[in-house]
């Protein structure tokens, strides 16, 4: 007898009452698929010598499958890396009014671009032009999808074929290698670099300009600082140069904030008001970095030029959809009032968090993670941590913190990766990082109505290494 005539069929595994069930959550089709795949394999693996599986080793085989491919691959974790604003994890965490309203527009017609009083066609900026001109002082504001879409957007229909003059030191790179001069080089502007690395003067602006500059722009170092022996030409002398030569002055500032940081004690971060009141013809920043709401570009400023920029077929191509508009109208009315922005948006709420609030989370936690790692050879212990607030916002301060140090017992350095691995293996996976020979988890984004899940699931992590 060939032994593989002891496989079931097709049929007769889907009948089983086991599978069934699974086919009435997921679908006959994605069953009966998996059920052929393990079958499939099933007989590939006996040719190499593997016992065949029995039927209930098949099932659990195709269940596993099915379970896997219905996971999101977008789903939840904890961030305990330290960097509040986080681009791999989604950076800002929006405030439960802009998830309530994302979720009204998703489940509803919206008037996206219906003028409700009129009964017209209307305009889908409208719905945060309004905020954004009276939170930051300009005339006009439009809406694109990130803030680098704002810059190519505004470079493309101000400087194509022109000239842009920049200073050397403020030539940046974001992430993923995504570099200005790039930027401008696709938007069809040319780059004019003046000044040195660590000091540009106004006369370095001055003597650049020629009849094919269209513009002097300013880009705000967010993600990196100079220090030392530096000088920058203040935002309201290049306005002022520019606007003598019949110029747009353009401020860049990529992590933009609509309000005063300093006032809960965070370093200071130059804000579209600030750069409008300098001068400033149209400014750019993000959505989703300290502003705390969706990803998106925000341009504001002369209603001129937001005029010419909102008639570029690019436009079009670049805007964003109902989901983030709502989100982004629910964060700009938080603002609205200031006195309890720090209560209402989380973002904020996570930036200010007392680093005693944080240690007594860590302190209240601190029994489940030792439970967790049993006996495996690793120490832990809390610790002060310094948070940062985002690799791409504010990268070089420091927020007091606290968390967790998981260090290894003796040289058994690798069970740190085990571990590592382990806490991203979990339903929500955990986040922290690896530095100076401790595995560390900062506490500082794991808010207190987030400690019960986190401390329930550790008891599910399986222990490498024990």
């Amino acid at each position: 007898m060939n032994p593989l005539s002891l496989l079931p069929s097709v049929d007769r595994l889907l009948s089983d009452p086991a599978v069934a069930g699974l086919i009435d959550i997921h679908g006959r089709a994605v069953i009966t698929q998996l059920v052929r795949t393990a079958l499939a394999d099933a007989r590939e693996a006996a040719h190499a010598g593997t016992p065949l599986p029995d039927t209930a080793g098949l099932i659990a085989t195709v269940d596993a499958a099915v379970t896997a491919q219905a996971t999101p691959k977008l789903r939840p974790v904890f961030n305990l890396t330290g960097t509040v604003l986080h681009t791999n994890l989604g950076r800002a965490p929006l405030p439960e009014e802009a998830i309530a309203a994302m979720t009204a527009a998703a489940r509803s017609p919206c008037a996206l671009e219906y003028d409700i009083e009129t009964g017209e066609r209307g305009d889908r900026d409208d719905i945060v032009s309004e905020l954004l001109c009276e939170l930051t002082g300009a005339e006009a504001a439009t809406v694109v999808n990130n803030n680098a879409a704002a810059v190519f957007l505004l470079l493309n229909t101000l400087a194509l074929r022109k000239e842009v003059i920049v200073s050397r030191g403020e030539l940046i790179e974001i992430g993923g290698a995504f570099r200005v001069p790039d930027i401008m080089k696709r938007a069809g502007a040319k780059l004019v670099e003046v000044g040195t690395t660590n000091r540009t003067h106004l006369k370095d602006f001055d003597e650049a300009i020629t009849p094919r500059t269209a513009m002097l722009m300013k880009i705000h170092a967010s993600n990196y600082a100079i220090q030392g022996f530096t000088h920058a030409v203040p935002e309201s002398e290049l306005a002022q140069l520019a606007h003598a030569q019949g110029l747009p002055f353009v401020v860049d500032l990529g992590s933009g904030t609509l309000t005063d940081l300093e006032r809960w004690g965070l370093p200071h971060e130059p804000t579209p008001r600030e750069n409008i009141a300098a001068g400033a013809d149209l400014v750019t920043f993000s959505g989703d970095k300290l502003l705390g709401g969706p990803q998106a570009g925000l341009l504001v400023g002369s209603k001129e030029l937001i005029s010419k920029i909102k008639k570029n077929p690019l436009k079009r191509a670049l805007r964003v959809g109902k989901l983030t508009l709502a989100a982004l109208e629910a964060v700009l009315r938080l603002y609205r009032d200031p006195d309890r922005l720090n209560e209402r948006l989380t973002a904020l709420q996570q930036l200010t968090r007392p680093e005693a609030q944080i240690r007594a989370a860590a302190e209240r936690l601190l029994p489940a993670l030792q439970s967790a790692l049993g006996t495996l050879p690793v120490n832990v212990e809390i610790v002060p941590l310094k948070s940062q607030i985002g690799s791409g916002s504010l990268p070089v301060d420091r927020l007091p913190s606290a968390g967790f140090a998981i260090r290894p017992q003796g040289k058994k350095s690798g069970v740190l990766h085990r571990i590592e691995a382990a806490l991203r293996g979990l339903p929500r996976p955990v986040i922290g990082r690896i530095e100076e020979g401790a595995l560390l988890l900062d506490l500082r984004c794991l808010s207190v109505h987030e400690e019960t899940e986190f401390a329930a699931q550790l008891s599910t992590l399986s222990r490498p290494g024990a």
